[in-house]
């Protein structure tokens, strides 16, 4: 386990020929991980849409003309609802995702802790992704017994400001000290397809790998093309470009789940496969094929099943998440 990575022994890993590279991954997912399990996971948008933040990706942002309606702090028995439907279809991880640029104290942060323990007490790993937070409300999520925060990088930090400007990086490696000053588990990761060049995804790679200890969980997400923002007309992410950042953050991160994450949905049975092999072992599975909204999808639990089998893996259990709360 390394946390000393250099650009150059990266840079160096990446450019590895592709079947040695998974070859490679392989191996070490094996040595690290039940290889036979998938972790299922549901993301759930409880706060829809009208942030103020210009992600140029982003379906959700009040900047953009997109097909997302905004939509109130869902309630409770709405969200518990979905969340045992999920349980039921194998899920054992539920995200709860809110379209804010941070979390403020007041009404409806105490209504999000609320639902955060509702949904724990079900025996989920509850994970939520709310913007930047502080310390304090780091503490109050992992007292309510939150299991993970996600706050992706998205890019490197020199093509980060192509991508956002109302938040800088500094303001997202933050967050993540503030989460790791709890128990709360870190979930981080990156979005590729946003334009950025190689050496874009290799610094990203070595900014995750160098954090001290490495994310518990390493979402890996394909652009998701949403009309009406600013890269809707981004060319498609080679499938090969995808498993090498799945095999390279297998390798540089070890014990990491790395995350099949956004557009997984356009990948084929056979993309996929290969995407496992490298060392991807969560994917995120819907009832409604959606992700955090309708703009971005995510394939069925039905379908999901079938894949798995197909592949001779399975669902990864539960873990017990209530011995600690």
């Amino acid at each position: 386990m390394r946390h000393d990575w250099t650009l150059d022994e990266i840079r160096e890993l990446f450019s590895t020929p592709l079947l040695d590279l998974v070859f490679r991954a392989a191996c070490i997912h094996r040595a690290h991980h039940e290889p036979s399990e998938v972790q299922v996971c549901k993301l759930i948008s409880i706060k829809t849409g009208a942030c103020p933040e210009d992600c140029s990706y982003c379906s959700q942002s009040s900047r953009y003309q997109t097909e997302v309606e905004p939509s109130p702090l869902m309630e409770r028995e709405e969200v518990l609802r979905i969340a045992r439907r999920a349980q039921e279809a194998g899920v054992t991880r539920v995200c709860l995702g809110a379209a804010w640029r941070e979390v403020r104290d007041g009404r409806q942060f105490d209504r999000v802790l609320e639902i955060v323990r509702d949904v724990a007490s079900l025996g989920l790993e509850v994970c939520c992704t709310l913007g930047m937070l502080n310390e304090q409300q780091a503490a109050r999520l992992e007292d309510a017994g939150l299991y993970a925060y996600n706050h992706n990088l998205d890019t490197s930090e020199q093509f980060y400001s192509t991508i956002i400007t109302t938040r800088k990086y500094a303001d997202r490696l933050a967050t993540l000290a503030n989460v790791r000053k709890t128990s709360v588990t870190l979930c981080t990761g990156g979005i590729i397809g946003l334009g950025e060049s190689e050496d874009d995804r290799i610094s990203l790679l070595h900014a995750l790998a160098t954090l001290r200890p490495h994310p518990e969980s390493v979402p890996i997400n394909v652009l998701a093309r949403v009309p009406g923002t600013p890269l809707e007309n981004q060319p498609d992410v080679p499938i090969e470009q995808t498993v090498r950042m799945i095999a390279a953050a297998r390798i540089l991160m070890p014990a990491s789940v790395v995350r099949l994450s956004a557009g997984r949905a356009s990948m084929t049975g056979s993309d996929q496969a290969l995407c496992f092999l490298a060392g991807a072992n969560s994917i995120f599975s819907s009832d409604d094929r959606r992700m955090l909204t309708r703009a971005v999808e995510s394939p069925d639990y039905e379908a999901d099943r079938a894949l798995l089998k197909t592949l001779g893996l399975k669902p990864r259990p539960p873990r017990d998440v209530t011995a600690t709360m």
